[in-house]
């Protein structure tokens, strides 16, 4: 009889794994609501709206950050056009967004603001049912996963790989930001979509609506998480590293490395989109500048910083240089740029491994 999925993805946790999870769930799904919406402001236990936002943000970054593990850590893929994943989804959920503001924008008009200034007389025919939450939920998933396929079926089926392939993911990435960039195309232009008001009826600046996407973003993030480590320690996950090791011998073994690869790549791309998505309503914006292919190498900067192939790693890596941006850029702006190189530059140098393979080669060293 076939093991439950339920035993086989405990199994790939393991019991420190499914308490990690647990413990994470316990603080992000309970105490840190409770704390924000119970405590009072002037209590010190009161968690701040912009710790609720921050905390959310690297939340999504986190997922992101896994999706790029998944695929550059398990499957050798370096991709360094993740970033237009993530900005589909977040510019495919914004266009719900901007539809749910209604009459209560600059202009009155029931169609978005940037429209009305550009002149548009209907909205385009593409934003058709983007006044649907569950249409915007299908696109969320549909339009990235379907570009990724694309995308990545010509380029594993003509074996592009290594340096090459990173290459044209940039060019891709930064095509998708000029495209987005231009005001005919009917995403906002250079200004993208602001000015947010509700979800499903419901003021996107409530404590509570605050509240629900810090708790979706996390648990967004466990699933991931869990998705991930069930991926890699099964048969699909050993073929995939199998192929990153030594593909020539796969393909000798009767393998066709094109599907293994084009799921993992598809399935990444998914994770960065519903990622973009929970990101959007958050930090209230959405624009071009999310595509840009430096948004994309610095996803990869987080996952050499926390650890390739860990996946617990990726996390760390997009924690740390995300609240090291988010002090930089306040305390010493003209600085921030330079710090990422050094933080990039010396990964590469004294932690090829990342912070994970230096606290295991820590440990391995007292015992």
């Amino acid at each position: 009889m076939r093991t439950p999925f339920i035993v086989r993805l405990y199994r790939a946790l393991g019991p420190k794994g499914a308490l990690a999870l647990a413990v994470f769930a316990l603080l992000t799904l309970v105490l840190v609501p409770v704390l924000h919406l119970a405590v009072p402001p002037d209590n010190p236990l009161h968690v701040s709206t912009y710790v609720i936002t921050l905390a959310g943000k690297i939340m999504c970054y986190a997922i992101v950050a896994v999706a790029m593990d998944l695929i550059w850590g398990y499957a050798g893929i370096l991709s360094l056009g993740h970033g237009v994943f993530f900005a589909l989804g977040g510019y495919a959920f914004g266009m719900y967004l901007m539809r749910q503001i209604g009459r209560d924008g600059s202009y009155q008009s029931d169609l978005p603001d940037f429209m009305v200034f550009l002149d548009w007389k209907e909205l385009p025919w593409y934003w058709t049912g983007s006044d649907s939450f569950l249409w915007v939920v299908i696109l969320v998933l549909t339009v990235p996963a379907l570009l990724a396929f694309l995308f990545g079926f010509f380029a594993f089926r003509s074996r592009i790989k290594g340096v090459y392939f990173s290459i044209i993911t940039q060019a891709m990435t930064f095509a998708a930001m000029l495209f987005f960039f231009r005001n005919e195309t009917g995403f906002g232009g250079n200004n993208g979509f602001t000015d947010f008001k509700r979800i499903l009826g419901y003021s996107i600046t409530s404590p509570e609506m605050r509240v629900t996407l810090f708790a979706l973003s996390a648990l967004m993030l466990m699933l991931t998480l869990a998705l991930g480590r069930y991926l890699v320690t099964s048969r699909f996950g050993r073929v995939l590293a199998s192929i990153r090791d030594a593909e020539s011998r796969v393909m000798f073994l009767g393998y066709n490395p094109l599907w293994y690869k084009l799921a993992i790549w598809t399935l990444s791309a998914l994770l960065c989109a519903v990622a973009g998505a929970l990101y959007v309503p958050q930090v209230g914006i959405i624009n071009p500048g999310e595509m840009s292919p430096a948004n994309s190498i610095e996803i990869a900067i987080w996952v050499a910083v926390g650890g390739r192939a860990t996946l617990i790693g990726a996390v760390i890596g997009a924690v740390i240089v995300n609240l090291a941006k988010s002090f930089f850029t306040v305390a010493f702006p003209e600085y921030w740029l330079f710090f990422l190189g050094f933080l990039f530059i010396a990964v590469t140098l004294w932690l090829p491994d990342g912070v994970v393979g230096l606290w295991r080669r820590l440990r391995r060293e007292k015992k």
